[in-house]
């Protein structure tokens, strides 16, 4: 029986990617949507989508099975979590971020990680992120998807600490604002400087404008790792940086971040981290696993390796709190004010 369990485990791991796939296809074909608040049968929701109906009974059949999707009466309707999640225009909906960056970019990329594990990868691999988004198109399909993914945790960031006494957050590799928008909104004070590439801003300015802040929310058009960043900030927050940049680069982020820093300000952290014993969680695991294939260099992160990178740096009071469960860490510390400098 074991033997059975231990085989069923495996053949659900190697088949995952279907499971994924047919989440993708259902948010192209805005099936999730088209249920929202109603069920409708197979051949309805075919007739509504404009495709043959035994496709979609197909991949309704699937979605059920992995419990997206609920059937009653012959008719499929959404798991709450679909609901909740999947949804065009829901509060906490990001669809896009699945459909666009995981689906139509990520997922090419996975390709070249066995290349990239076994040091055999082709000359003209994606090797960096700044190679990456030098691609118009490649930079406002990924810029767009970020944006989407980054509103519900922008609120989870405003509610753990505290902003009411930061004036000016530089927000490096800050991309669209997805972030910089959220934590404006309920801190009336903030002012936040994003440095990122060239053709992430330009999307990015119309996300601000749109969010009637533009005069508190400014961009540097540049890469951030040899920028010279504006200095005497109160605040500077790097989010899914350490993961997308190479190991060796990450120590000189920290100390530039210390020597920008107002004294007795704070830097902000958000990223994938992995249990200090390595054992999870799953999802972080598996990010920072795929940020490898386009960034061979990149480092597995966790807890401990970057408080420790900051306690070196001369961070104190450093805290951790998880920000997406089971997904992102949240680290935050303060550079020492003048009387801690002895």
């Amino acid at each position: 029986m074991q033997q059975i369990i231990e085989a069923e485990k495996i053949s659900n791991i190697a088949f995952g990617f279907i499971a994924s796939k047919a989440l993708f296809v259902a948010l192209h074909c805005n099936i999730f949507t088209k249920l929202s608040k109603k069920s409708m049968s197979a051949k309805d929701l075919a007739i509504d989508i404009d495709v043959p109906v035994n496709g979609i009974s197909t991949i309704c059949t699937a979605l059920t099975s992995i419990g997206l999707l609920q059937r009653k009466n012959d008719k499929y309707s959404n798991s709450k979590g679909a609901e909740d999640f999947l949804v065009k225009g829901a509060p906490n909906d990001f669809g896009d971020y699945l459909r666009l960056q995981i689906d139509r970019q990520m997922y090419g990329f996975m390709e070249q990680l066995e290349g990239v594990i076994t040091n055999n990868i082709k000359p003209n691999y994606i090797d960096s992120y700044a190679k990456w988004m030098s691609n118009e198109k490649e930079a406002k399909l990924y810029s767009e998807s970020q944006h989407a993914g980054s509103v519900g945790p922008s609120k989870s960031l405003a509610r753990i600490i505290d902003f009411t006494k930061i004036n000016h957050l530089l927000d490096v590799a800050g991309g669209t604002g997805g972030f910089a928008i959220g934590l404006c909104k309920v801190n009336p004070n903030l002012h936040i400087t994003i440095i990122d590439f060239p053709n992430v801003i330009k999307l990015g300015y119309e996300k601000v404008k749109e969010a009637g802040l533009s005069d508190r929310i400014s961009f540097i058009a540049a890469n951030a790792l040899d920028y010279d960043w504006p200095t005497n900030v109160d605040a500077v927050m790097m989010s899914y940086l350490f993961n997308g940049v190479p190991e060796e680069s990450i120590p000189e982020l920290v100390k530039k971040a210390y020597s920008v820093i107002n004294p007795g300000g704070l830097f902000i952290i958000h990223d994938f981290m992995v249990n200090n014993d390595r054992s999870g969680p799953p999802l972080a695991a598996l990010w920072q696993l795929q940020h490898l294939a386009f960034t061979p260099t990149a480092k597995s992160i966790t807890n401990k390796w970057v408080t420790d990178i900051l306690e070196s740096s001369g961070f104190i009071n450093i805290q951790i709190k998880p920000l997406i469960s089971g997904m992102t860490k949240l680290l935050w510390a303060n550079k020492p004010n003048k009387s801690n400098e002895i």
